[in-house]
């Protein structure tokens, strides 16, 4: 069976943010769907490991953040690969607080949800929490972020507790003799020297070996260090 069949369905690219008392959490997310509009309703699905659900089950509020195409790697990286119970993920984020007290980010999102859940279902390592929306509005007229954009332009990568998380593994082409790629061992960006890192100001061209020694990975963070060779 091929896994791939699945990435032609459409998807875009949000910020699930949630509440846990006075505690806020957010996470990136690519799988809000709307469930019907009378009333206006839409559901996401969360890994149960991940904080944002802990908070999600515990407040039965959520909000979704629509990002836009020229969203950053960083901020996507900021909600996506790493854990709210390491680091404020909020600290430096445009940011406020909704009607349910749920934080929704501001910055490079052309839209905005708010809801309170009235159903859940487990599906295995995920529930889908069903939210009837208590608040929305589009902030922007930007292009929304869309999943194969992200892949495809962007380059990103899919946090492995994601629901569309495929392994891959790279391998070299017989015959390959071009610049070596390297793969984040974080969070398996793969640094293509034949396209650089344009949001870093890395030319294309420019071999890993030259890229500056303070240079990092342009999703997770992680240092130069932290790549391995592919």
């Amino acid at each position: 069976m091929d896994l791939k069949a699945l990435r032609p369905i459409s998807y875009g690219l949000y910020i699930i943010g949630s509440r846990k008392g006075d505690r806020i959490n957010g996470q990136i997310a690519n799988t809000v769907v709307q469930v019907c509009s009378e009333p206006p309703t839409i559901s996401v699905a969360i890994n149960k490991g991940n904080l944002t659900h802990e908070f999600i089950e515990d407040s039965k509020v959520f909000t979704v953040s629509v990002l836009c195409q020229d969203a950053p790697l960083s901020l996507i990286g900021k909600f996506g690969f790493k854990s709210g119970r390491d680091s404020d993920k909020f600290d430096g984020v445009n940011y406020k607080l909704g009607e349910t007290k749920a934080p929704i980010v501001l910055e490079h999102a052309v839209a905005y949800m708010e809801a309170k859940v009235i159903n859940q279902v487990d599906v295995g390592t995920h529930t889908i929490f069903i939210g009837e929306l208590v608040d929305a509005e589009v902030l922007t007229e930007d292009e929304p972020m869309t999943y194969a954009h992200y892949h495809q332009v962007k380059r990103g990568t899919t946090p492995k507790t994601a629901p569309s998380y495929i392994e891959e593994k790279l391998a070299q082409k017989e015959g390959d003799i071009g610049m070596a790629k390297y793969k984040c061992s974080v969070c398996g960006y793969v640094y293509d020297p034949e396209k650089g890192d344009p949001e870093s100001d890395i030319a294309p061209g420019t071999p890993f070996e030259e890229l500056p020694e303070d240079w990092v990975c342009p999703v997770c963070g992680a240092p130069k260090s932290d790549f391995e060779k592919q």
